[in-house]
């Protein structure tokens, strides 16, 4: 049994991100905890890159935040699932303040093994992802973390789009293999 922890980068609650993330949580959760995170509940500021996180006692950061409460569930996650809608190619800004905050020796105590990606974007273009994805390779290969997979979803915008989408069950397969 894994602990997975699915971290939401949409501050939409009832948006197409959510709904991908729990299709992929439904399933995974039969055998594994499973844990959603959305950064709409958590009030996390920017890395400053002040790097005093490296000499403070317990390589805490100085900014008193919630990044304080995800730096735990990620000490005891094994697997970590990241969900975000593409702004402007990129992930969101709320989820960037996360990652950005993993820049600490901290990081060297989580126990993740594996990483996921889900991602919904409005465009059609082929090359929506690209970016994102080329991130994803590059903190797999730093980190030398197993990918469980990736779901990206072109064309959805509105809420509720995703409704009736083979990601869905695309997601929710992908919660299955875990």
């Amino acid at each position: 049994m894994n602990n997975i922890v699915i971290l939401v980068g949409s501050v939409r609650k009832n948006g197409n991100t959510v709904h991908l993330a729990q299709s992929f949580a439904e399933d995974a959760a039969i055998h594994n905890d499973v844990e959603i995170v959305s950064v709409a509940d958590y009030n996390v500021n920017p890395c400053i890159v002040c790097n005093s996180c490296f000499i403070r006692e317990g390589n805490q950061c100085f900014q008193n935040d919630d990044m304080v409460r995800i730096y735990e569930k990620f000490r005891n996650a094994d697997i970590v699932v990241v969900a975000s809608p593409v702004y402007f190619y990129g992930i969101s800004a709320q989820l960037k303040a996360i990652v950005d905050r993993l820049h600490t020796p901290m990081r060297n105590t989580f126990r993740i093994k594996k990483l996921g990606l889900l991602l919904v974007g409005a465009a059609e273009l082929p090359n929506l992802f690209e970016p994102i994805v080329i991130q994803y390779q590059m903190v797999l290969d730093f980190f030398k973390l197993e990918s469980i997979g990736t779901v990206l979803v072109r064309g959805v915008k509105e809420i509720g789009d995703i409704e009736g989408s083979p990601a869905l069950k695309e997601a929710y397969e992908l919660g299955t293999s875990i």
